[in-house]
């Protein structure tokens, strides 16, 4: 069932910014401006087309071509856009940094919650969290291990700021026992917390 909403509670503290733009929506939609199903196309296409599907292939690429990984690490925006869609304002001037055995970057916008959306899709909650945002700036060991990824005391933890001007899309290990498998049999095991680093991608 849609709920109802008074278009004079639109703006003010009494909605969070999910029912604002559930609101919005329902406005648009009464009013005939905007289709349903047009709005829900978008979404899925950024959850699971655009957006970390772009950014796996970008990553297996890397993993089985040395010379691309060379020209993705130094200019990550062009070297982007030769495997996937990486246009748009929130794609341009994206960074990419490895992950290694003795080095972890991990991604925060501790502003706002600036993200690369065509690599990533749609940014999880989380990750515009104010308490994320905070703390993993302060205490990122921390942070990463109740988000389920234990790294060893030696590990530097190197947290990228992303910004207007820079974001940062991380290359994770390539996990042992996948030196066998294709480019295409890479794609699925790479999932998007990877890509932001908070996660490893695991073996099959």
């Amino acid at each position: 069932m849609t709920t109802q909403y008074d278009p004079a509670d639109l703006g003010t503290e009494r909605l969070s910014p999910a029912l604002r733009t559930e609101a919005l929506e329902q406005l648009l939609t009464e009013r005939g401006l905007v289709q349903t199903d047009v709005i829900d196309g978008f979404v899925a296409k950024y959850e699971s087309d655009v957006g970390p599907l772009n950014g796996a292939r970008v990553v297996a690429r890397a993993w089985v071509d040395p010379e691309y990984k060379a020209r993705l690490l130094k200019n990550g925006t062009e070297a982007i856009k030769e495997v996937a869609w990486g246009g748009g304002a929130n794609g341009e001037h994206i960074v990419v940094v490895e992950n290694t055995p003795t080095r972890h970057n991990v991604v925060v916008c501790t502003l706002c919650s600036c993200y690369p959306w065509p690599v990533l899709g749609l940014p999880p909650s989380w990750y515009k969290d104010p308490v994320y945002r905070a703390r993993v700036v302060r205490e990122p060991r921390t942070v990463l291990a109740e988000m389920g990824l234990e790294l060893d005391d030696d590990v530097e933890i190197v947290v990228r700021d992303s910004s207007s001007e820079v974001r940062w899309l991380v290359l994770p290990e390539r996990p042992a026992g996948t030196e066998g498998l294709s480019e295409e049999e890479l794609v699925p095991l790479i999932g998007r917390d990877a890509l932001v680093g908070v996660a490893k991608v695991a073996a099959p």
